[in-house]
């Protein structure tokens, strides 16, 4: 089974750029879609982007494409979400799932979340 757990969060400057990482625990880790997703308190959880088990494919939401880029080392069993150009509506908690299906669809086995703030 694969647990996963998100990290490089933080407070920042409209215009400054943050490197997310979702660490994976598990030998399968390889096999999945990986996805990111973030949350504003009281809104629903939105999906952002997702990349393909070997890191070929990538697939970006309207609203990052162009200022985020995923990437992944499956030999460390980690994913990495670069937020470039953030802006204050980029501020929600930033998770990572996976998914057994490209672009993905029921992901699972949810980190715990990051926080993202960027201030104006």
């Amino acid at each position: 089974q694969v647990q996963l757990a998100e990290s490089g969060g933080g407070l920042v400057q409209a215009g400054d750029s943050l490197n997310l990482s979702c660490a994976a625990t598990g030998r399968r880790f390889h096999e999945y879609t990986l996805g990111w997703f973030r949350q504003v308190s009281g809104m629903e959880r939105e999906w952002i982007a997702s990349i393909s088990y070997s890191g070929v494919g990538k697939y970006y939401a309207d609203s990052v494409r162009g200022r985020f880029t995923l990437s992944r080392d499956n030999a460390k069993n980690a994913a990495y979400l670069h937020l470039n150009d953030l802006k204050p509506e980029d501020t929600a908690v930033y998770f990572c799932a996976i998914s057994n299906s490209w672009p993905g669809a029921e992901f699972h086995s949810w980190g715990q979340g990051t926080q993202v703030t960027v201030s104006s």
